[in-house]
């Protein structure tokens, strides 16, 4: 009755009984509902918490943070990791959107690899000419307006294209045109390389994804919405200039002879 009284008493001074603080541990205090995948290598469903962080103590090195979800509150464990080991808070994670993005991303911190040489269209038969601010694929080859300056922009197949004599850049606009630019920091002056199974390369626009550089019979250029990487028009053949195949290093390989086994000669006894 006294307690009841207490009770009565608090609402009527109004003040109302604080909400229960949830209790955090250093380690799992329950299994849980869902499994959670460990660095333990097992699943904590099924397992008693106190063995689960003994995996997990007794298997690492390093501090770090691993959150798991216990009963819907986030929980922090505190682990140790060796550095030849991962960290894994979530299940069946997708490293391949992990490399698209970086892909995609611009490498600033590499040195950039240029390249010389030139792009032989499938179709026009002739060679990409970058004249200023026109674009053609009527170069013959060795033509100085053909010798292209590739930059690697990426760690992965990005290539920003640079016209040697003109040193203005290939680049495609919002409406699908392929035009020269003295400045190709923008990214409509990146391009994918994809080499296709018939050996050929085709270059995508990096900022406009399925729009190919591509080019008619007669060497004029093709806007981008009316490409497919199927055509012909967007095929081209990397082809060193004219008598300068020879600057280019060649790669050196050294072969190695099976070694087989000794054979002692014999001594007459």
């Amino acid at each position: 009755m006294a307690e009841k009284g207490k009770g009565g008493g608090r609402e009527g001074m109004g003040l109302s009984s604080p909400a229960p603080t949830p209790r955090l541990t250093p380690g799992l205090t329950a299994r849980s509902s869902s499994p959670v995948s460990m660095i333990c290598g097992v699943k904590s469903q099924g397992m008693e918490p106190g063995e689960c962080r003994a995996r997990v103590l007794a298997r690492t090195s390093p501090r770090r943070l691993l959150q798991a979800g216990d009963a819907g509150l986030p929980v922090w464990l505190t682990v140790s990791l060796s550095p030849a080991q991962v960290l894994v808070a979530e299940e069946n994670v997708d490293f391949r959107i992990h490399v698209e993005n970086q892909t995609r991303a611009r490498d600033d911190v590499s040195r950039k690899q240029l390249r010389l040489y030139q792009l032989y269209s499938r179709t026009s038969g002739k060679h990409i000419q970058v004249l200023g601010r026109r674009i053609s694929a009527r170069g013959e080859d060795g033509d100085k307006y053909a010798q292209l300056l590739v930059e690697t922009d990426t760690f992965g197949s990005q290539v920003r294209i640079k016209g040697k004599e003109t040193e203005f850049y290939l680049c495609m606009n919002r409406k699908g045109k392929l035009v020269g630019k003295p400045d190709g920091t923008s990214k409509e002056c990146v391009f994918i390389e994809k080499v296709l199974e018939n050996n050929y390369t085709a270059l995508m626009s990096a900022k406009y994804s399925g729009w190919y550089v591509g080019f008619t019979k007669k060497g004029r250029p093709r806007k981008g919405p009316k490409t497919r990487e199927n055509q012909q028009d967007v095929h081209f053949m990397k082809r060193y200039p004219k008598g300068q195949a020879e600057l280019q290093k060649p790669f050196k390989y050294t072969t190695v002879t099976k070694r087989s086994r000794r054979i002692r000669p014999t001594h007459p006894g």
